[in-house]
């Protein structure tokens, strides 16, 4: 299968490796073009612009940050939506906006084009190891076509319903997430505090009903106060932005999810929104008087 594969960043460059190794012909471009580079050398095309990555391919996927740069990607200068042939499908695996995705994927309609959105969880590690979970909105067909596709990225592919539904299910996985970062954080400033043995703590819970993949993955962070980068804190108050809006239009509160932006916010504001999302520990420790 002929691939354009668009935005090769924490997440995109390590899918775009695996859709490599399982032989798929694959065309790749990045805003920052040395991104493509290391792909290039294992066998990936590159292209100068969105347009020509998506120009004679089966199916384009894009993976970028925010719903405004779905939109440039897709329909801007030069954009994917030019070179795109009739029959083509486009998944969009970043987390936007359900709204916006339903207007593109009209947008993209009007040219015989399909959209499916597909947002994704599991975090680098996931990407590189193809155990993503993916969440997949859209045309059933076009998503029964692309399964062994998934496959390739993730071990829980889910058809979700119709256009825009993969990206609500990302949104409830993102609030879901932030009271689990949250609780974690405080449970592990509890531990510190108190003087114990953190690290035995952790095990000891780790085994019982509190297990979870961000106790799992992301306590240790935590416990040592380092934030290795997995997903950007910045990156996950905007996913959180879009559930709170989604939550606002549906007449939802979500007051977790509230206050865990807010704590996002104070750290983009400090400096912090480049490191993972277990910085959120950060906040709880600063409270705690930890720091």
């Amino acid at each position: 299968m002929h691939i354009g594969f668009i935005g090769l960043g924490t997440m995109g460059a390590p899918m775009a490796g695996r859709l490599l190794d399982a032989g798929h012909d694959v065309t790749v471009h990045n805003r920052t073009r040395e991104r493509e580079e290391p792909l290039a050398v294992r066998g990936a095309a590159r292209a100068a612009t969105p347009r020509d990555a998506a120009t004679g391919v089966d199916v384009l996927i894009t993976m970028v940050s925010d719903t405004p740069d779905v939109e440039d990607v897709l329909f801007g200068n030069a954009g994917a939506a030019e070179g795109l042939g009739t029959g083509a499908i486009v998944v969009d695996m970043s987390t936007i906006s359900p709204a916006a995705t339903r207007a593109f994927a009209e947008r993209l309609e009007r040219r015989s084009v399909i959209l499916l959105d597909a947002p994704v969880s599991g975090g680098s590690e996931g990407a590189r190891e193809g155990t993503l979970s993916i969440m997949v909105g859209g045309d059933a067909a076009a998503h029964e076509r692309l399964t062994p596709l998934f496959e390739v990225l993730g071990t829980t592919v889910t058809y979700v319903g119709g256009t825009g539904s993969g990206q609500v299910a990302k949104a409830m996985n993102q609030v879901i997430i932030a009271g689990t970062y949250a609780a974690v954080a405080e449970g592990v400033a509890l531990a510190l505090a108190s003087g114990i043995d953190v690290e035995a703590a952790h095990r000891a819970v780790s085994g019982g009903a509190a297990g979870s993949w961000v106790l799992t993955h992301r306590a240790r962070n935590m416990i040592r106060n380092e934030y290795p980068l997995g997903f950007r804190v910045r990156l996950h108050r905007k996913d959180l932005g879009i559930a709170l809006q989604s939550a606002r239009e549906a007449g939802v509160p979500l007051p977790v999810a509230a206050y865990v932006e807010q704590l996002e916010t104070g750290l983009v504001a400090r400096g912090h929104g480049d490191e993972d999302v277990s910085a959120i520990a950060r906040a709880v420790r600063e409270a705690a008087g930890l720091e």
